[in-house]
């Protein structure tokens, strides 16, 4: 049963949800059928999802672009907020990649800014300066083609 429109987020509550919230997850589809869902930190610009990772989430989308990304909030059932975002994800395979990106910087300095330290305390503006690497070190950039949101407290009770 799909979620009631009346308790979805706002296009305000959504880039508040995605702007200061630390961890999301992604789901991919590993070797044959099996499902890989890993939290990572992640970035917000332009409507699309940035995170930069490496391994098997990296190999995964090279193969099948297909992803889940969920980012949720809270722990009681009456004040869940959250956003789950289906698409497909490119992997940046280059820095020129990277540099052609139009939101790439964008993400850049609000990842850099909000993880800056590691440890939640308020930092100064910040570049990530993270950058395709190795083998398996990319920034990948999820498109969503369907988002669901929803917001518990608009639950009436």
């Amino acid at each position: 049963m799909p979620i009631p429109k009346e308790l979805a987020l706002s296009a305000e509550q959504l880039d508040e949800l995605m702007t200061t919230s630390w961890n999301m997850r992604v789901a991919t589809i590993g070797p044959g059928t099996r499902i890989n869902v890993t939290p990572l930190w992640f970035g917000w610009a332009g409507g699309k999802i940035y995170f930069y990772c490496r391994g098997q989430k990296v190999v995964n989308l090279r193969r099948n672009v297909d992803c889940t990304v969920l980012v949720d909030r809270n722990e009681r059932f009456p004040e869940l907020q959250g956003a789950m975002f289906q698409g497909a994800a490119r992997v940046l395979e280059t820095p020129d990649d990277e540099v052609a990106d139009p939101d790439m910087e964008t993400v850049r300095w609000q990842m850099g800014t909000k993880y800056a330290g590691g440890h939640g305390e308020a930092a100064e503006r910040k570049r990530n300066e993270a950058s395709a690497r190795g083998r398996h070190w990319r920034w990948v950039v999820m498109t969503p083609a369907k988002t669901v949101t929803w917001d518990n407290f608009k639950i009436k009770r």
